[in-house]
C-alpha cells in the first residue's frame, strides 16, 4: 500500500478478499486498524450472476442445476461449488471477527446501491469519517445497463459507467430452484442479519 499521511484515505478494492481465508490475518498484520467495506446482496442473485459471468467466458460448462445442487430432488445443495460458498456470508464474516471489530466492517447492500446509490454512498463516507460531498447529483440511471452511472456535475467529462461484463441479463433458472436455494440460504441470511444488525430482506 502507498504511504498515506493522516489527513489521507487509502483505498483498494478486491472482490475475493472477503472469501479469501488468508486475507483477515494479512490485513490485520499489516494495519489491524484497517476499515473494511463489503458489499453483499441477495446470494441467490450473486450466484446466478456469478453462473452467467463464467458461462459467458466458459459455454460448455454444465447447467447452473447441476452445479448447484449434489441431489436436487431432496435439495441437497453443494457447498463446494464457489458460487454457492461465496453468498454464505456469515461463514466468512465469523472468521473475519477473529481479526477485526464488527465496527471496523460496513455492509453495503447490493440492491440498495442500484436503487438509491447516493444514500449508500452518503453511509460509506459517514463510516470513513468524511464529509457527504457524493450525492444524487452525481448519478444517474442507464437504462441500457440497469444501473446508476457516475457523473461529474461539474465537469463535461464522459460519465462512468459499469463495464461491458456487468449488467448482462441473467441465465433464466426454473422458480422451484430459485425457491430451494432461498430455503437453503434463509438460516444463514438470519444469522447474518442478527450479527451485523441490518436485515438486507433477501427473502
Amino acid at each position: 500500500m502507498p504511504r498515506t499521511l493522516d489527513s489521507q484515505i487509502t483505498l483498494e478494492k478486491t472482490p475475493s478478499y472477503f472469501v479469501t481465508r488468508e486475507a483477515p490475518r494479512r490485513i490485520a498484520s499489516m494495519s489491524p486498524n484497517t476499515k473494511l467495506i463489503v458489499v453483499v446482496r441477495n446470494p441467490v442473485t450473486r450466484a446466478i450472476s456469478d453462473y452467467t459471468q463464467t458461462l459467458s467466458k466458459k459455454p460448455d460448462i454444465p447447467t447452473f442445476e447441476e452445479l448447484a445442487f449434489q441431489n436436487q430432488s431432496q435439495g441437497l445443495v453443494d457447498t463446494s461449488w464457489n458460487a454457492i460458498r461465496i453468498g454464505m456470508y456469515i461463514l466468512h464474516l465469523e472468521y473475519w471477527l477473529q481479526y477485526f471489530r464488527l465496527s471496523q466492517i460496513h455492509f453495503v447492500s447490493g440492491e440498495r446501491l442500484i436503487t438509491d446509490p447516493a444514500g449508500e454512498l452518503g453511509r460509506v463516507q459517514d463510516f470513513l469519517g468524511l464529509k457527504r460531498i457524493i450525492t444524487d447529483k452525481h448519478f444517474y440511471f442507464n437504462r441500457t445497463k440497469g444501473f446508476p452511472c457516475l457523473k461529474k456535475p461539474e465537469s463535461s467529462s464522459q460519465p462512468r459507467c459499469l463495464g461491458k461484463s456487468k449488467g448482462r441479463t441473467h441465465v433464466q433458472i426454473d422458480r422451484e430452484v430459485i425457491e430451494q436455494l432461498r430455503d437453503f440460504y434463509r438460516p444463514f441470511n438470519i444469522k447474518f442479519y442478527e450479527m451485523v444488525g441490518q436485515d438486507f430482506r433477501w427473502d
